[in-house]
């Protein structure tokens, strides 16, 4: 809705937030999102930054929803940066611990997403 500077605010709010109260189980994602309004920005830097945060996390908490999320997202990033090989590694790295499910946004997503990478 072009309120990108708006909304980056509220997620850096919404991190404080998780932060300060230890509520993190949406952490990864917001870091995720963080990352996603700074491509946005045109600061790719800071959105790889971002991303490779939110995958930490998910990583951390065995979140294996978020951590696919923040690798495609990351994934992306990279394949723009023309970074294809590394972009490739990350996410069919995260996609393949998957055995059921394929069927859903995420799943098909990160397929077409590595497919596109010249994986799967």
């Amino acid at each position: 809705m072009g309120e990108t500077e708006f909304g980056l605010g509220l997620l850096d709010q919404a991190i404080e937030v998780a932060e300060n109260t230890g509520e993190r189980v949406f952490e990864a994602e917001l870091y995720r999102l963080r990352g996603e309004l700074l491509i946005q920005l045109g600061r790719a830097g800071e959105s790889e930054g971002a991303f490779r945060r939110a995958l930490s996390i998910a990583e951390e908490q065995k979140a294996k929803l978020w951590e696919l999320r923040a690798a495609a997202s990351l994934a992306r990033l990279l394949r723009d940066l023309r970074r294809t090989i590394e972009a490739r590694g990350l996410l069919s790295a995260v996609y393949d611990w998957f055995t059921e499910g394929f069927d859903t946004p995420d799943l098909k997503e990160a397929k077409a997403l590595l497919n596109e990478l010249g994986g799967v």
